[in-house]
């Protein structure tokens, strides 16, 4: 019952032993391997990109210290997905206790995954690439105005791709809860980001002030002249 199933978990399996022998080449690709999902998990509870970090290196230690404890009867990524979960809930429970003020977006501090994308923006024009940024910064944005628990099924569902019995094991919520918040984080990123829209709306293509006086006194400065 201890040992993992071959097709499953062996590589999971060796990852771990490498780890547990004090394998520090396992260990740096342990968390390459697994940083992008525990940081954007952390973060979505958390909602600051620097205690996510702080949240995903504490979670990473705790591993360490239990990796003797992984089995294989789970996939790894799901083990340590557990661990992050409970480090960043711990950490917003002290946080609550505290009434420390929580910022509202970390859009002023772009996280370091920012540079990866340069290359992937390199062919768009300037406009194209500000645009791609602003609409990440208000899907952010908005994404941090859902309720932590449904936030946090969106981000494992929407931008991990992780299934949903695997975000319900992490959770330790029934599939059924999994799929009811996602639904309803969807819905209120839809009706959000539709009033958002709605209200930017009507300054696309600004008209007034410089622009408005400049084709003014052109049209009536061709009309003096007769044109």
């Amino acid at each position: 019952m201890g040992h993992p199933t071959p097709n499953r978990s062996r590589t999971d399996f060796d990852l771990a032993r490498g780890v547990t022998l004090g394998d520090p080449v396992a260990f740096e690709a342990l968390m390459r391997q697994y940083n992008a999902r525990l940081f954007r998990v952390a973060r979505a509870i958390l909602r600051d990109d620097a205690e996510a970090e702080d949240a995903v290196q504490d979670a990473y230690l705790n591993a360490f210290r239990h990796m003797r404890e992984f089995q294989g009867e789970a996939l790894l990524a799901t083990w340590l997905t557990r661990i992050v979960i409970n480090e960043a809930l711990m950490r917003l429970r002290r946080r609550k206790r505290e009434n420390v003020v929580v910022p509202f977006s970390s859009a002023d501090h772009p996280d370091d995954g920012a540079t990866s994308e340069v290359a992937d923006e390199a062919a768009e024009s300037p406009v194209d690439t500000t645009l791609r940024a602003e609409l990440r910064r208000l899907l952010e944005k908005t994404i941090d105005e859902l309720p932590v628990a449904f936030r946090t099924v969106f981000v494992m569902r929407e931008v991990e791709d992780m299934s949903v019995e695997e975000t319900a094991r992490c959770l330790g919520i029934p599939p059924a809860t999994v799929r009811t918040r996602q639904f309803r984080a969807r819905a209120l990123l839809r009706a959000r980001l539709s009033r958002d829209i709605d209200l930017a709306a009507g300054g696309v293509f600004g008209f007034a002030g410089a622009r408005c006086d400049r084709i003014v006194a052109a049209v009536l400065g061709r009309q003096a002249a007769g044109a």
